[in-house]
């Protein structure tokens, strides 16, 4: 069903300002080079600020202090967050509750909540324990004693194995497995003994999963996802980590057994950690770095291994000069060696 909204009424759902015509109908949202008059746009990144001079949309969403070229305006502090209200008002549709559907199986002593929905081919195991409003889609398996909270949505093919607890408002998408046996071994002569991995995994309030990710379970105690982290798809959290509050950990991220991350914490792409270490509150890692050793509060580091990212560019910027460096060097030898030799000539 289309979702209406005047422009007052979506400066008020926002807590913004408006500028020009408050009445004025929006069905939608888009972006500046595509909105009609009937949807709104936005301006998050100031380079783009040109294309609010030309675009068709109804109303633009504008940080303050932008030219609004008299269109229709909702100024707020965050143009970007605003444009993701507006996308989840307009187009994220509440589902409808189905309950236990034909072709899934429920377990022994299972409790389960209201409003819940578990596709066909969706697997509970003995003893889980559901809450209020949680979705199964097709192939999720809970093994037995998982604890899931209210507001969870596990999409097809998640695994969460036995024990692992899942708090409220968590969405885990298609592929991901949560909570398989830690990757610890005892050397025994020529081969490695399993080292049996009795903990589980407790992941937090607000945290979503990307695909095909893998957390571990502990080895002993719990590998933990902290409230609101977002972690994205391919990711790889060894057992025993800590991972913070609100931390980001982008695609194809590796980290190694027993590392703790503090609160707000970013990984970019491809980053790996060694274990046992601690990376502190808001600190940052560059794409494609590894880090061997602890990381402070606060810093910024890039490269392989990660230092400074600021030394860390400049010694980039160098690379490229390499070779001419090289050369350079090179010729400058010849010329050392031209000289000694004439030296030694002249006694």
């Amino acid at each position: 069903m289309t979702v209406r909204k005047t422009l007052q009424e979506l400066a008020d759902y926002l807590g913004g300002t408006l500028a020009g015509d408050g009445s004025r109908e929006i069905v939608g949202v888009a972006s500046l080079d595509d909105a009609t008059d009937s949807q709104i746009t936005f301006l998050a990144n100031p380079r783009y600020a040109p294309k609010v001079a030309s675009t068709r949309a109804g109303a633009v969403i504008l940080p303050p202090g932008a030219e609004r070229h008299g269109h229709n305006a909702i100024v707020v502090s965050n143009p970007y967050l605003a444009f993701a209200r507006l996308l989840t008002l307009f187009y994220v549709a509440p589902r409808a509750a189905r309950g236990v559907m034909a072709g899934a199986h429920v377990g022994r002593g299972v409790k389960l909540g209201s409003e819940i929905t578990i596709h066909p081919g969706a697997v509970v195991g003995d003893n889980v324990t559901i809450g209020d409003r949680v979705t199964l889609h097709p192939g999720a398996v809970l093994y037995e004693g998982v604890t899931v909270g209210d507001d969870v949505t596990l999409h097809a093919n998640v695994t969460v194995y036995q024990g692992c607890r899942i708090g409220n408002r968590v969405t885990i998408h298609g592929g991901t497995v949560i909570g398989s046996d830690g990757f610890g071994y005892a050397p025994d002569g020529d081969g490695w003994y399993k080292i049996p991995q009795l903990g589980n995994v407790v992941i937090e309030d607000d945290v979503e999963i990307g695909a095909n990710a893998a957390i571990d379970r502990a080895a002993l105690a719990s590998t933990v996802i902290g409230k609101g982290a977002k972690i994205d798809n391919l990711v790889m959290i060894a057992h025993n980590c800590v991972i913070g509050e609100n931390c980001m950990i982008v695609s194809q991220v590796g980290i190694s057994g027993s590392t703790k991350l503090g609160r707000r914490v970013t990984l970019g792409g491809q980053v790996g950690v060694a274990g046992h270490l601690e990376i502190g509150d808001n600190a940052m890692v560059g794409a494609k770095s590894g880090v061997p050793d602890n990381v402070p509060s606060g810093t910024i580091v890039s490269g392989i291994p990660a230092f400074d990212h600021r030394e860390w560019l400049r010694a980039s910027a160098v690379v490229p000069k390499l070779p001419e460096m090289k050369r350079a060097v090179a010729a400058l030898e010849k010329r050392l060696r031209e000289l000694e030799e004439k030296l030694e000539s002249a006694g």
